[in-house]
């Protein structure tokens, strides 16, 4: 007689997984957030060192004016450019005719107080 259909030989379970596969699986897991975190880590380096590497053209000061609006003095060669950041269009607010210190004025008392970069952005804007 021939049999039509053919009977599985065993049944078989699959494996349970046990405390040395989850430790496997997790393992597996930290090593892949890691490698993104590396990875991530690196391609900033990278982009900031990039900026960094032409040297003609350096922001020097940045201020959030609104939601989406910033005030950005920059450094290009010699000269230095207040502009205004909205989204979709830069626009030239003043270019300043002395080199301005984006720095913080110095508290010992010494020599005249510098102005502030909001000061400044003020005064350029006629206010």
């Amino acid at each position: 007689m021939t049999q039509l259909f053919a009977a599985p030989a065993t049944a078989t379970a699959p494996a349970a997984l046990g405390a040395g596969g989850i430790v496997s699986v997790t393992l597996a897991l930290l090593v892949v957030l890691v490698a993104i975190f590396v990875l991530a880590w690196i391609a900033r380096r990278l982009r900031t060192f990039g900026a960094r590497a032409g040297g003609a053209l350096e922001v020097l000061a940045s201020m959030s004016l609104g939601a989406k609006e910033r005030a950005v003095l920059i450094r290009v060669g010699d000269a230095q450019i207040l502009l205004g950041v909205a989204p979709g269009q830069v626009n030239t607010l003043h270019v300043l005719e002395r080199a301005v210190s984006a720095d913080k004025p110095a508290m010992d008392g010494e020599g005249p107080a510098r102005p502030s970069f909001a000061a400044l952005l003020k005064r350029s804007l006629g206010k």
